[in-house]
């Protein structure tokens, strides 16, 4: 199937936008968002944690600094994606 015969018999999705900050946080938290991000945020953070905090869970040295890391390792991830998203949604109001 050619890309014009595709486009012509699939719907567009709508890509949301935001301009105000509260509509910001709405999309920020929406289930289309969330589910993205969430997924990058998984995704990323594990490899963070293997990378940055295996050998200690190995040694059976970890403590509840190294699980606020961890915690810290899926926080980031998350927080960007969702920042890269909403920078690349916002409606700027002329």
């Amino acid at each position: 199937m050619a890309t014009s015969e595709l486009s012509a018999t699939t719907p567009a999705k709508t890509v949301p936008s935001w301009s105000t900050p509260g509509e910001g946080f709405r999309l920020w938290f929406s289930r289309s968002t969330l589910r993205k991000t969430i997924k990058i945020a998984l995704v990323v953070g594990t490899i963070l944690s293997l990378i940055n905090q295996l050998q200690v869970f190995l040694d059976h040295k970890a403590t509840w600094v190294t699980d606020m890391r961890v915690v810290a390792n899926y926080i980031v991830p998350f927080c960007v994606s969702s920042i890269g998203f909403l920078s690349a949604t916002r409606r700027r109001e002329a």
